[in-house]
């Protein structure tokens, strides 16, 4: 019996128009962690995070020099024409990811990548933003993009008067500023900056109000738009990252803890009911890992499926990051619980960040737009 033709000549190849996506680390994005997470281990503990979250400056004194100027990783996103290290998101995520597990109060995601990224959309016509991001780069200043924590990448933005919930605000030396006409760059001496009460402390929130007219422009309306945009969509896909890191580390403490806890004479880590909840946890995680590293990745490569893959991360990260916030309190038991225990901590961010950047159903609906899926009858 002859085969039908249709069956057995293969199709012409296609060209492949974008690499595939590479979701392992490089040995340089490992000896960059190790040289993050050093540090952050000999300088931001959380027992030295624990004394200084309820003071009016959680950062740690020096810590910001040390990282963003010392080691360079305030200039990962930078050409090094402009003073930066001409490095990519997947360097940036390892930091993110390192600085998740230390819930570490710094204003790397806000000024390094966010507020980075919408002067990156504008510096090949505006000197002014060529300029500041040099100085981004060398961690000499720290900028903040005015507009809620919690807007999404495709939100519309503030079309004046105070601005609340701005992430770093307290921290930060410039404020880009979206305005109807344009883009701005206004020195904080030049705004007010209210400290607000978040749930998060070790990411402080604050109301931002500047005058009408005040800062240097730096882009029209068109321009700055999308330069927000861009901004936006990377703090997304890395912030990921974060609470990649935030849930890696719940997931470690917790098995520590319930293989050193012991009832009945036997580690409680040995219950069949907890070895079952750390396992799932741990799928939950390597789904993660695979959906955080996807997102930078495209990010990196400027990928036109970036924002697909953006909003596939937050979507499936947030609810890890919560999830394993949750189990590490719970598991630790009475001593989960309390204010000397870090798990709170991440507790905390991982809540805080389920809203950062647009929240989870508003991924998922951005999913379903993206690949035509209809919602459920």
């Amino acid at each position: 019996m002859t085969e039908s033709p249709e069956l057995t000549e293969s199709p012409e190849p296609t060209e492949l128009t974008e690499q595939p996506l590479d979701l392992l680390y490089s040995e340089t994005e490992d000896d960059l962690r190790a040289a993050v997470r050093a540090l952050l281990a000999d300088r931001a503990g959380h027992q030295t995070l624990l004394g200084r979250i309820e003071t009016e400056n959680p950062y740690v004194p020096g810590l910001w020099k040390s990282l963003a100027g010392d080691i360079g990783v305030a200039g990962l996103l930078v050409p090094e024409k402009l003073g930066g290290q001409n490095a990519s998101h997947r360097e940036a995520a390892v930091v993110l990811e390192e600085l998740g597990r230390a819930v570490t109060p710094l204003p790397y995601l806000t000024s390094a990548v966010v507020a980075t990224e919408t002067l990156l959309a504008v510096a090949g016509e505006s000197d002014a933003a060529a300029g500041l991001l040099a100085e981004l780069a060398g961690g000499r200043t720290v900028a903040a993009l005015a507009v809620p924590l919690s807007t999404a990448p495709d939100a519309g933005l503030p079309s004046g008067g105070p601005v609340m919930a701005v992430a770093d605000a307290v921290a930060a030396d410039v404020f880009l500023v979206p305005r109807a006409d344009g883009l701005y760059a206004v020195p904080a001496d030049e705004a007010t900056v209210v400290p607000q009460t978040p749930l998060d402390l070790t990411r402080p929130l604050a109301t931002v109000t500047t005058a009408a007219g005040s800062g240097a422009r730096l882009a029209g309306p068109d321009a700055a738009r999308a330069a927000v945009r861009r901004g936006l969509l990377a703090g997304a896909g890395l912030l990921a990252s974060e609470q990649l890191g935030l849930a890696e580390w719940c997931l470690e403490e917790t098995v520590r803890y319930t293989r050193e806890r012991h009832q009945f004479n036997r580690p409680v880590g040995s219950f069949q009911a907890l070895k079952h909840r750390m396992a799932q946890l741990w799928l939950d995680l390597v789904g993660a890992r695979a959906a955080a590293r996807a997102a930078a990745d495209a990010l990196a490569t400027g990928s036109a499926d970036a924002p697909l893959l953006v909003a596939v991360a937050q979507a499936y990260c947030s609810r890890t990051a919560v999830r394993a916030a949750e189990e590490c309190v719970q598991l630790h038991g009475g001593i989960g619980m309390t204010w000397e225990h870090p798990a709170h901590l991440a507790l905390k961010r991982a809540k805080s960040d389920q809203i950062a950047f647009g929240s989870t159903g508003r991924h998922q609906d951005t999913v379903a737009a993206l690949v035509d899926l209809a919602p459920p009858a």
